[in-house]
């Protein structure tokens, strides 16, 4: 982004409001009301005011990056068959419309293809992406196949691209060879993953808030941007912007614009 580091360093929690609503990000999409990671839950997100998208990748068999979160199509399309198992022109007709939670609702959502919701950002402008590398990918087919495959289909809008993972190396691996903007999600909030953060000095560190320690305890000074998840409470929310979180991640996305007020426009590099 064109802009300089924010000073990041949290300032305990107290009785005054932020200076503006915590930026939301629409957690897989709109899902609370959608199948999650699907080109549905995008558009409905973007249509709902989000301006921060996410949304988790796995790579087919012959290492072709789609959306979803688990390694297998039980949870969201009711088959027992793992995506890293299945070549990509099978496992695009494959409807993933969560029958589970919505019975036949979203039957004609299909599987999408990374380079589908590639296509879909770039008809959103000022829509900006957060792309989940999951960890079963990257242990099934390797950490640098994996990145630069999806760097590869992300190519058309990278620079509207944020590269996470759970796996610090991976998105290291992902600045390293394309220049992205990276962000690191913890496992845990402990001195190993702090001196970790410090070493990679990502542009966000994301982290679930149940794993924050108590207020007013400070969070980690640095170059980044903070953004927790899972949250749809407005007033923890509010908590959380209170003590320097930047971005909250929900899967509520509309309920939440609507109880926060419309969300700050993400910001375009070079726009």
């Amino acid at each position: 982004m064109n802009e300089p580091p924010a000073d990041h360093s949290a300032t305990p929690e107290g009785d005054r409001e932020p200076l503006e609503p915590p930026q939301l990000i629409a957690h897989r999409g709109y899902a609370a009301r959608f199948p999650e990671n699907t080109l549905a839950a995008l558009a409905a997100a973007v249509e709902a005011g989000a301006r921060w998208l996410e949304f988790d990748v796995q790579l087919t068999r012959d290492r072709v990056p789609v959306l979803l979160h688990d390694p297998t199509l039980a949870r969201t399309a009711g088959r027992p068959e793992s995506i890293l198992k299945l070549d990509a022109a099978s496992a695009a007709g494959i409807g993933v419309g969560e029958p589970n939670r919505f019975g036949g609702a979203f039957d004609g959502e299909r599987l999408p293809l990374l380079t589908q919701a590639v296509a879909a950002l770039g008809g959103w402008p000022g829509v900006r992406a957060f792309v989940e590398i999951k960890r079963h990918s990257l242990a099934a087919f390797g950490l640098e196949t994996t990145v630069a495959r999806v760097l590869e289909d992300l190519a058309p809008e990278l620079e509207r691209s944020v590269v996470i993972s759970f796996n610090a190396e991976a998105v290291a691996a992902a600045r390293r060879i394309a220049g992205c903007e990276i962000g690191w999600v913890l496992r845990a909030w402990d001195e190993p993953s702090r001196r970790v953060a410090d070493a990679l000095e990502p542009q966000y560190l994301f982290v679930n808030h149940l794993r924050l320690p108590p207020a007013p305890a400070a969070l980690w000074p640095g170059p980044w941007r903070w953004a927790c998840y899972e949250v749809t409470d407005p007033e923890l929310a509010r908590r959380l912007a209170r003590r320097g979180v930047a971005l909250i991640e929900t899967m509520a996305v509309a309920e939440m614009v609507a109880a926060l007020g419309a969300p700050v426009r993400a910001e375009v590099p070079g726009g």
